[in-house]
């Protein structure tokens, strides 16, 4: 058996976004989840659902999958409040051994031709420090406690020792459509715009302190992933990526207002994190009236309520430094794919409406 990629977190972000990919690629796909991910693809996929934390689990569920070449693993594990966890060590060891419990029966089994592995701008210390402005791959490797440098030395000595290829994509603040992840801005919003609709409320950016980012479209990701899989400029490299252009929130509020049917208010302070949950009554009433799916507000949310708040600077006093990366060597590598951040954004609201996740205004 040739290309027969596995993709481990295939109901999050990046995972659901890398399943549709290889399979419009023409890939074999096994979709590894607790969770049965939600694709766009009608091509059939084989799912596993395993909790990559349960060692005997994953032995079970991978010693005899024989025929994989290729891993795509963008599985994590976020402690609850999830901006305190990214310092921690338990958080870190936890991901680590994530990681190791499913590439062990895995090296067994088959003959992993490559490994794509995620991290993000976090590993230039930007949940930390002020960064190089842009942060470029070939900087040296910024010295915190991280889980990415845990798992990317561990596949660095698989690799020497097995001769697999391995490719690391750093993407910045991802757009789509998953619920029940740990960081998803765009439903936050979606279901926020829904509550002041209800509360007669007006809908403002919520932040105190708005700046600007990079952000990334989650099928961008997917088509990297399937690019990095075989191009030989992708072996064993880092690769930044963002949609190809500067956004903030702030600045994108009015066309997601318009998408979500509200009118444009004055900034209000609000914390996504602390009104969400308090108005999960109201929610449950909104999805009832309006026949929407019957998820409960912690389902949707995930940790994605406290990544709002993140994102928004909701709480900050001074704006944070600025934090951009370079895509310049993903581009000369001979990946170009660009998206505009409005029109995604648009698009992932739209896609939310039409599977009845959020109401049609």
């Amino acid at each position: 058996m040739s290309n027969v990629v596995l993709v481990a977190g295939a109901s999050g972000l990046v995972g659901t976004a890398a399943v549709d990919a290889f399979l419009d690629a023409g890939w074999e796909v096994i979709a590894l989840s607790r969770r049965k991910p939600e694709v766009f693809s009608e091509r059939p996929f084989t799912h596993i659902s395993v909790d990559l934390r349960e060692r005997a689990a994953c032995e079970a569920a991978f010693a005899g999958l024989s025929g994989v070449t290729h891993l795509v693993y963008t599985a994590v594990y976020e402690m609850p409040g999830l901006v305190a966890g990214w310092q921690d060590r338990r958080q870190m060891d936890i991901n680590l051994g994530m990681l190791r419990n499913l590439m062990e029966p895995l090296s067994r089994a088959s003959r992993i031709e490559h490994v794509t592995l995620l991290q993000g701008t976090k590993a230039y210390g930007v949940h930390i420090h002020a960064i190089p402005v842009p942060a470029r791959e070939r900087q040296p490797r910024d010295d915190h406690p991280n889980f990415y440098w845990l798992q990317e030395d561990y596949i660095r000595e698989l690799s020497a020792r097995s001769g697999m290829g391995w490719t690391i994509l750093r993407p910045t603040v991802v757009l789509g459509p998953n619920v029940g992840v740990v960081m998803n801005i765009l439903p936050v919003v979606g279901v926020y715009a829904a509550l002041c609709r209800e509360e007669g409320l007006p809908f403002g950016f919520p932040g105190d302190m708005p700046y600007v980012r990079e952000a990334v479209d989650t099928r961008l990701i997917g088509r990297a992933a399937v690019w990095a899989a075989h191009a030989p400029a992708a072996r064993c490299e880092h690769f930044n990526l963002t949609n190809g252009e500067a956004f903030s929130w702030h600045d994108l509020w009015p066309a997601m207002a318009e998408c979500l049917g509200m009118q444009p208010a004055p900034d209000r302070s609000v914390s996504m994190a602390q009104y969400l949950p308090s108005r999960a009554d109201l929610w449950d009433r909104v999805v009832r009236r309006e026949g929407l799916r019957r998820l409960r507000m912690e389902q949707l949310l995930g940790e994605s309520h406290h990544y709002a708040d993140f994102g928004f600077g909701w709480g900050l006093k001074q704006t944070p430094p600025p934090a951009f990366v370079s895509t310049v060597k993903v581009k000369q590598a001979g990946f170009t794919d660009t998206f505009d951040t409005e029109l995604a954004a648009r698009h992932w609201l739209n896609v939310l409406m039409d599977r009845r996740i959020l109401p049609r205004p």
